[in-house]
């Protein structure tokens, strides 16, 4: 950290513009930053919990605060600096706030990581079936370290996969408490989106698109299409059966430890990109699978996330399946989705600038 406190401040800015990158979900981005000096900024954390119904404990947003703790820490590796980052243990559990600071290591190594952090995203499109190596297996246990095991699901068993996960999108598309969320989240007539999910980005054919922008314009036209129409048939088909099997695998990131507060929830989150960008690093493609995981977490801690007393037996009934799939650690486990060789997406979310993000 060598120069005027001018460039030393300039240092922490590109740092948090490579940070920036960092995934979260919905492309919620609910992290602002201040700068203190050319070594110390902090994060100021935001949930999602008063309008997304998959963030109502917080938790999915302390995964996105881990991941962009992460991708600072690599940026800062850039520069020679290790990244310490801690949480004020005193403040509202909604708006997790992080004190970070950046020391010199003389010596200290570029981690190699940081080159592909803006070019990560999801692909939501078929990837190739080709199996992973195993080096490539080694390559991304390495990455998320000791602490998580790294589980792949391959051959035959990605039929059991899409099985749930078309059940789970059935659900997820049903729901009346997660329309407003659907509908929020979507720019509709977009390759790319600052803000939130260009609807080019979702894996669906153009005539699906308008079909789904027509029905969401309201929830008395999506319950009709849904229950008169098999309006969820042709999304969860394009969007969650299809994808599922044509993947490499269906990986499952459980800790070796029981995770329970947040600070557990961001470490998790810190091992969740370090997975992620080591596999764009291999020329693997990836897509998260969040909403099992939340849904069975929900209803391990008596979470009421809906009224609908049929769709809740079903929760139920596929939090069971999930368990199983899992071999019973379910509760370990922090992160689903598949992986497999294939091109990038050619649409995705993009970011806000820093400058939106500076306080």
């Amino acid at each position: 950290m060598q120069g005027s406190p001018v460039s030393r401040v300039e240092v922490v800015e590109q740092i948090l513009d490579l940070a920036r990158w960092a995934p979260s979900g919905d492309n919620a981005q609910p992290w602002r930053f201040e700068i203190i000096d050319g070594s110390r900024f902090v994060i100021h954390g935001r949930d999602t919990r008063d309008h997304c119904i998959y963030d109502l404990d917080g938790r999915s947003s302390q995964l996105a605060l881990g991941a962009l703790i992460e991708t600072a820490a690599i940026a800062a590796s850039r520069f020679g600096l290790d990244l310490q980052a801690r949480r004020r243990p005193d403040g509202d559990a909604a708006r997790p706030t992080f004190d970070v600071e950046l020391r010199p290591v003389p010596g200290l190594v570029a981690d190699a990581l940081w080159r592909f952090i803006p070019e990560r995203s999801v692909q939501r499109r078929p990837l190739s079936r080709r199996a992973l190596s195993g080096a490539q297996h080694e390559a991304l246990q390495a990455a998320v370290g000791p602490a998580y095991e790294l589980v792949c699901f391959e051959g035959a068993q990605r039929w059991s996969w899409a099985q749930l996960l078309w059940a789970n999108a059935g659900l997820r598309l049903r729901l009346p408490e997660a329309f407003e969320t659907h509908r929020s989240v979507i720019e509709w007539g977009a390759r790319f989106s600052r803000t939130r999910l260009p609807d080019q980005a979702l894996g669906v054919d153009g005539l699906t698109l308008v079909v789904m922008h027509t029905a969401m314009a309201d929830w008395r036209r999506i319950r009709f299409m849904n229950h008169w129409l098999g309006g969820t048939l042709m999304p969860r088909l394009l969007m969650d059966l299809v994808p599922a099997l044509a993947c490499a695998a269906h990986i499952a990131l459980i800790a070796r430890e029981p995770v329970a507060s947040v600070d557990d929830h961001v470490a998790s989150g810190r091992a969740v990109q370090r997975f992620w960008l080591q596999a764009t690093r291999l020329g693997l493609q990836h897509q998260p699978a969040a909403t099992p995981l939340v849904f069975a977490r929900y209803l391990r801690e008596g979470r009421h996330f809906t009224a609908d007393t049929q769709e809740l037996r079903l929760a139920q009934t596929l939090a069971a399946r999930l368990d199983g799939l899992l071999g019973g650690r379910s509760d370990q486990t922090v992160w689903l989705g598949r992986i497999g060789l294939g091109p990038a997406a050619e649409s995705r979310s993009v970011r806000r600038p820093l400058s939106e993000l500076l306080m």
